[in-house]
Formats: C-alpha cells, sequence, structure tokens
C-alpha cells in the first residue's frame, strides 16, 4: 500500500547529508514522533490502531534517507496486505547502503521512496 500524496508528501530533515545519514550514527536523534502526530496520521487515513496489530506509523521517507519527522512525512502503513511495513522497512535499508555505496544519489533515493517504494520492493526482492 502507497499513503495518500495530499496527505503524506513526504518531507525531507534539513541539515541532511551524507556525512550524517551514512556516518552519523543512530537515527533516535532524529526520532521525535510524540503520540499527537501519530493520532493525526491515523486520523488522516481512518485508521484506528488495534492493540498495535494494524499498522505502524511510518515515516514515508525513513530517517536513515534524510527523512524529517514531521506530519507531512508520517502514515499509518500497514503489516497486511504484503507488501507492506515490513517489507518497506527492508526497501529503507537497501537503498541507505546504496547511498552510502555511493551507488544512488541521496535526492533520487528519497524521490524513490516517496513516490513508489513498492517498485523498489519489486525490484530487490529477487
Amino acid at each position: 500500500m502507497l499513503p495518500d500524496p495530499v496527505a503524506t508528501p513526504g518531507a525531507t530533515r534539513a541539515g541532511a547529508t551524507l556525512q550524517n545519514i551514512c556516518h552519523g550514527g543512530s537515527t533516535k536523534q532524529f526520532r521525535n514522533t510524540t503520540a499527537a502526530m501519530k493520532a493525526r496520521a491515523y486520523g488522516l487515513y481512518g485508521a484506528r490502531k488495534v492493540k498495535n496489530k494494524c499498522c505502524e506509523v511510518d515515516h514515508l521517507i525513513s530517517l536513515e534517507l534524510g527523512g524529517a519527522d514531521d506530519p507531512k512525512n508520517l502514515w499509518p502503513q500497514p503489516y497486511l496486505p504484503r507488501p507492506g511495513a515490513h517489507e518497506k522497512d527492508a526497501v529503507e535499508n537497501y537503498l541507505h547502503a546504496e547511498v552510502c555505496a555511493g551507488r544512488l544519489d541521496l535526492a533520487q533515493a528519497q524521490i524513490q521512496i516517496s513516490t513508489n517504494w513498492l517498485d523498489v520492493w519489486e525490484r530487490i526482492k529477487k
């Protein structure tokens, strides 16, 4: 499932560079999603969190690719049907590795994940 591009267009973090993305350590310093931000994301999509089983509030452009902890970058991503949240995690890891290895431009990785991460999943799952 892809997010609604109007509700969740994606947003990047000011000051995101290859240095802090590839050699900056954990993304914990950028992860400040509040309960109110999560509730807003669920509300925009008419989703209901049911004991953490339906979905997770995810960053469309992942923090490891310079995504912002911003309501415009959050959406409730379901685990099912597949490909779902866990498969998008694999896409995030793949794109991060490609960027840090110099095989993919950071801006291009951000575009790929924000416009149609499923295309990347189809490419890498083989």
